[in-house]
This record gives structure tokens, sequence and C-alpha cells, in this order.
């Protein structure tokens, strides 16, 4: 994506809309009740709003007005008590322990109860550096709750003048996802690219791609208003991210696994540049769509893409005519199929520009009760956080890190004579997350833009005096540092840093040097901290959970296969039930990606059998796109190609992907793996007709039934057999992995 584009996709994005909104929400409360001599009271209510804005994340609406409502309980609780309590540095520690494992706890119950959690935190370590006494701690609570009250009426009020507006940013902010993993895909038609690099590309923005489509699940298919399909705009959110979804799948067929010997093969020629250029293309149009499905105007849709095509299909007809022999037949095949899928991509983006209008008639076979298959219920049941008070849980283990962690920083605060000490609390808690990984990359991008910030705000106070154009730049640091929050945290600490260093300089004319030397070195005590903790208390590393992904990865895949070949056993499939398969297999492909890629960010003592565990994780991309693929022929050739030679090769993936599972797990396998098929006939069809096709090329035929039929059946052909050995992989590598005794 250009510069261009990607401003103005950062311009109508979620980000910058929610940064604007908080950026609001936490300002002029103080604002104006500064104008009435009444600074401190507004610097309460805007404390009460910034804690509630840290739950406001995407999500259905009743789910975000339940999740601040809850939030401001927990902020009225937690700030009294511990204002109460910090007199008392005893009862404060015990105080800080309890509370930092229960609100870290309670993330058992999904992403919107850990920002609750953090929410919660926060306010205790503020209120741990300011606390009130006497009367005025109820004051203090009431100021924090009527913060509360405003942020989350703004939200709302928000909500309720664009109904759909978030549901079109996260579409959007979906479609760019599946544009970048188009882009990086075209590197493979790149002869001077390193295939292995993009393969790790592929996969690490694939598990961006599912994310991205899991929030957008939520958002539709959890918003009551969305999926009556009342209105046309909901109607064609649900048939563009329908239609998005679809097209994924596509985007994941593959031709061909080898593309070094493609390159090899075509050497000399422009045709996989052409290809190049092509994919590339089409991640282009898919940017215009994203930018316009985010701002809500129509795409602009021109020419260029589908002339590219027709001059490439032009170029491959004359590369074909010149250089097709009985030798290069299967690798024509294979431009065919590749050419023939970006066809059908550029198919289903125009389908797209024609959906950003708003004026298709859309109309949906979908019941509503149907859309609740696609979306997983959070279990609110108080047996899910009992079922987690033991050490095999993650988050009870992390719970006790952050608990453990943070009493340490609060005992070394104590000891230290350094100034808003409370800030190693505060970096303890925001640095320390559930896995390695993610600590280990927050730790570093905390310190790093903590250092770079300061340097930043020392600039700013140098050069510039004037109290008005320092409350402006204020503004646009704050603004920087909620818009960028979620998307880019080491950037938003830089904006952070010397957003906090005004705040002191205009609320508190603090000496900016004492302010800087304890910003500095709290967050240093804090991050060494942080990184102590993650790395010796009670760590759970990828390794010894990542056989269940694994396994699931496989079980949710050979569900998916089942659907697929179904059709060519001349049986329908129910389209929601084919959809949720595909969504199930995406999903869980997803997860294992994302385990696998957080492993690669551990020590290196703990990336056991790494290699190993890679295979898997290849092996399960490549069974998923070539189901893709499979899916993609059976919907064009699945009548023509039904027959029951395929029914022992489908029985025998199926047996081999379940016992693969079964390995995994350390079951027993209930029934007796399914005898190897026999190939004979299935080939003799194929070789039949390739017998016959390279005769007629011979004879100089060209356009013949021969060659109508060859393809569809050799393709079909061709991609059973290739499932077939990569569920024998599969199988083996899991027995690989047994007799290392890795498997827990």
């Amino acid at each position: 994506m250009d510069y261009l584009k990607k401003y103005k996709s950062f311009l109508y994005s979620y980000y910058l809309s929610s940064g604007v909104r908080i950026t609001a929400g936490v300002v002029l409360p103080a604002v104006i009740f500064s104008y009435f001599d009444m600074l401190s009271q507004g610097v309460a209510i805007s404390l009460g709003a910034m804690c509630v804005s840290g739950t406001d994340n995407p999500g259905p609406i009743h789910h975000r007005r339940n999740g601040m409502l809850i939030c401001l309980l927990f902020l009225v609780a937690v700030a009294t008590l511990t204002s109460l309590a910090a007199a008392y540095p005893v009862f404060l520690g015990i105080l800080i322990t309890v509370f930092c494992f229960v609100f870290s706890m309670i993330g058992v119950y999904g992403s919107r109860a850990i920002s609750i959690g953090v929410s919660a935190l926060l306010i205790m370590v503020l209120q741990i550096g300011h606390p009130s006494q006497g009367k005025e701690v109820i004051i203090q609570a009431a100021y924090i709750l009527l913060g509360g009250l405003w942020y989350t009426g703004l939200s709302l009020l928000l909500h309720k003048f664009a109904p759909y507006r978030l549901a079109q940013q996260a579409l959007g902010e979906c479609i760019a996802a599946t544009a970048n993993y188009i882009r990086i895909r075209a590197q493979f038609y790149d002869e001077s690219a390193d295939f292995d690099k993009a393969s790790r590309h592929m996969i690490e923005q694939q598990v961006i791609v599912h994310q991205e489509q899991e929030l957008v699940r939520e958002l539709l298919f959890k918003s009551r208003y969305i999926v009556k399909e009342s209105t046309n705009t909901g109607r064609t959110l649900l048939m563009l991210f329908r239609s998005l979804i679809d097209l994924f799948e596509k985007i994941m067929t593959t031709y061909h696994d080898d593309y070094k010997e493609l390159h090899k093969l075509f050497e000399g020629t422009e045709i996989m540049s052409r290809y190049r250029q092509l994919i590339l293309q089409l991640a282009a149009e898919l940017d215009d769509i994203s930018i316009a499905v985010k701002s809500g105007r129509r795409s602009r849709e021109t020419t260029a893409l589908a002339d590219a095509i027709k001059e490439t299909r032009r170029y491959y007809v004359e590369l074909r005519n010149k250089k097709r022999n009985p030798e290069t037949l299967e690798s024509f095949i294979t431009l065919r199929n590749i050419l023939s899928n970006i066809e059908d991509i550029a198919n289903r983006i125009h389908a797209l520009h024609l959906y950003t209008s708003y004026q298709q008639k859309v109309t949906t076979t979908t019941e509503p009760g149907d859309y609740e298959k696609f979306v997983n219920r959070q279990d609110f049941s108080l047996k899910v956080l009992t079922d987690n008070l033991s050490l095999q849980s993650n988050f009870f283990r992390h719970s006790l890190r952050v608990s453990l962690a943070t009493l340490a920083g609060y005992i070394i605060s104590l000891s230290l004579q350094v100034g808003h000490n409370y800030w190693i609390l505060l970096t303890i808690i925001v640095i320390l997350k559930p896995n390695y990984s993610l600590t280990k990359k927050r730790n570093f991008e905390r310190l790093f833009g903590t250092i770079a910030g300061a340097l930043a705000g020392l600039i700013i106070l140098y050069f510039i005096k004037d109290r008005t154009a320092l409350f402006m730049i204020m503004l646009v640091l704050a603004l920087g540092t909620y818009s960028l929050l979620r998307t880019n945290y080491m950037l938003s600490v830089i904006f952070m840093t010397p957003y906090v260093l005004l705040i002191f300089q205009l609320l508190y004319d603090t000496p900016i040097k004492n302010v800087l030397t304890d910003r500095l070195i709290d967050t240093g005590i804090g991050s060494a901290i942080a990184f102590i903790a993650n790395l010796l208390l009670v760590p759970l590393w990828e390794h010894e959970q990542i056989s269940t992904l694994i396994a699931t990865s496989i079980e949710k895949n050979t569900a998916w296969f089942k659907t697929v070949a179904t059709a060519f056993m001349g049986k329908q499939v129910p389209p929601t039930e084919y959809r949720v398969s595909r969504k199930e297999a995406f999903v869980a492909l997803g997860n294992l990606s994302d385990a696998f890629t957080r492993m690669l960010s551990e020590p290196k003592w703990q990336q056991k059998n790494i290699n190993l565990i890679h295979q898997f994780v290849v092996y399960n991309h490549l069974l998923t796109s070539h189901i893709a693929t499979l899916s993609h022929f059976g919907q064009q050739f699945a009548t023509m190609n039904a027959t029951k030679d395929f029914i022992p090769v489908i029985n025998y993936i199926e047996s081999e992907l379940c016992a693969a599972k079964a390995i995994i797990n350390k079951e027993e396998t209930l029934t007796e793996t399914a005898r190897p098929p026999h190939w004979q006939q299935i080939d003799k069809r194929v070789t039949t007709l390739m017998i016959n096709r390279q005769k007629e090329l011979q004879q100089g035929l060209t356009d013949t039934d021969t060659r109508k039929l060859l393809l569809p059946v050799k393709s079909v052909t061709d991609e059973f057999r290739i499932i077939h050995d990569v569920a024998t992989d599969i199988k083996k590598a899991g027995l690989q992995l047994v007799e290392r005794g890795e498997i827990r």
C-alpha cells in the first residue's frame, strides 16, 4: 500500500476515531472544570473517563455498554478501598497483591474482562500515587463515577448517530489485512525472493487476517440490529463479509508447492512476473475497497485490472502455443489454473466494488439463528473461574506472576527515595501479559518508547514556552497516544511520555527534570522486575501447550475436508454447514500459527523440537490450502468427477488424520486404520487422458474434448493425492513427536 493510501486508511480507521473520542472524553472535563477554578475535580472526572475508555474495545454495542458499566463499579470500589488503605503500608501491600490476582484472573471471561481488570488496576495505582483522606475518599470516588458515566454516555451517543460506523471500520481493516496477505503471496512469483522468509510472513499475516475476521464476526453476528437484516446497510455489510471470506478461501488455494521449480521451468519468460503484477493489482484493488468501506463511500473501479488480466491471458496463450509439448503439458495446466484463479478473484473483487455503493439489491438466505453458529458465546459461570484455579491454567499462572511482581515492585518503591514511585507498579502491570513473547515485546516497546518520548518531551519544553501552544501540543500527543494504543504500542508510548510531561508542566508546574528523572528510573525498575518475573515466575512455555492446538487444527481440517469431499460422492452439503466447518478450520490454523510465532520469540532452550513443530505448522497450512483448492475445483467440476473411485481415498485420508489427532492427544484409535487406497483405477483415468492429449498435440490438435476433460479430472485427482500425502506426513510427524517424548 502506498503512503497516500496508508494515510487515508488511518484517517478513516477505528483507531483514529476512537482516539478522537477518548481524547475528547478525557480532556474536556478537565478543561471545562478548570474554567470554573475546579481543576482538581476536573482531573478526577477525567481520570474516571480515561479508565473506562480502556474497556471500550470494538464489539457489539450492548457488550461495550455492559463492559463500561461493570468497569465503573469496580473503579469506584477499588478507588475507595485503595485510598482507605493508603495510610497503612502493610495493609496496602496485601490489598495490591489481592487486587492484582483477582483482576488478572477475571481474564478467563474474555478480552473485555481483561480490559476491565487492567482499568481497575490502573485506578488502584493512580490512587496510590494521589490518595484521598477522610470524606475526600467518597468525593473522589464520586468524581471518578461521574467521569466514567460521562464517557459511557458519550460513547453510546456517538454510536447512536452512526450505528454501522464501527462495523464498517472493522470490515475495512479486515479487507486491508486480506490485501496484505495477497501482497505477501505475490512474493512467491518473484524469482529473487526469499521463499522461506515469505512463508513465515504469510503465516504471520494469516494470523492477523483471522483475528480481524473474528472481530467482524463479533460485530456483525452478535449485533441484533444487523443480524435481523432490517436495513439495506446491514444486509450489505453481511454480504460484504460473506463475500470476503469466500474470497479469502480462493486466495488460500495453491496449485504448486515448489515455486523454485516453476521459476526454473519458465526461466526466460515473463509469465511469472506478469502473474506477480496481477496479484499486486488485486491487492491494490482491495486497498481501495478497504478505504471505501471504512469511509462509507463508494469505491472507484477502473478497467486497469481487467485489461491487465486480458493481456496476461493473451501472453499465456502465445507462450503455451509456442512451448507446449508432451513434457511441458502438466506445467501449463498449473499456469492455467493459477490464471483462472486470479480471474475468479478479480470477479469477486468486482462484486465487492459494487457492494460499496450500498445500492445493490441484497437478499440473503441465512436465517438469523444460523449466525449463532459462527460465533462463540462467553460462559460467565463461576465454574469457569474455579476450573482455572490451578497451575495447569495459564490465567492462574499469569495472575500469580502479576501479583507477586507487583508486590515486589511495591516493596522496592517503599525503599527507594524516588518521586512518583507508583509508576513502577504501573509499568509492571501494563507490561506483564499471559505469554512470554508478548511480555518480552511489550517490555522492549515500553522501555524504548519511554526513552524516545522523554527526548521528544525535552525538545518540546526547551523550545516552546507559551502555555497555549503547549496545551495544543498536549492535545495532539493525547490523540496520538489513544489512537495508536491498540495498533502500535511503541509509537503510542513515544507520544504518551511527552504527553505526561506536559500534563505535569501545565497542571502542577513541576520541574521537568524531576518528572523526567522519575519517569525514566521508575520505568527502568518496573521493566527489570517484569523481565525477571516473565522469565522465572511460573512461566508457561508454548511447547507445553502447542500439542493441543496441533490436534485441534487437525480435527477442524478433517471436518472441513469431509464437507468438501462430500461433493465428490454425489451428495449436497448445506451452505451453512460448509461455511461453519471452513471457519473453524481457519480459526484453528490461525491459533496454531500464532502459538508457533510466539514460540520463536521464546528463549532458545525452551524451543524444544522447533523444527518438528514447524513441520506441523507447514503441513497444516498445506492441508488447509489444498482443501481450499479441492473445494474450488469441487464447485466447478464435482459433477463430472463424482465417482466411487474416490471413496477409498477419502476414507483413508480421514482415517490418517483421525489417527494423527489420536497420536497427538495420546489416545487409542477406536477404529482400524483404513486400507491404503488403490490408485490404479483413478490414475488409469488420468493417464489415459494424458496419453490421448499428448497424441493430439503431436498431431497438432489443440481444442478437443480430451483437453476440456483433462483439466478438471487431473486437477481434482492431483489435489486428492496431495492431501493424501500431507495426511500421511502429519501422522508420521506425530509419531516422531511421541518418540521424542514431547507430547504432554
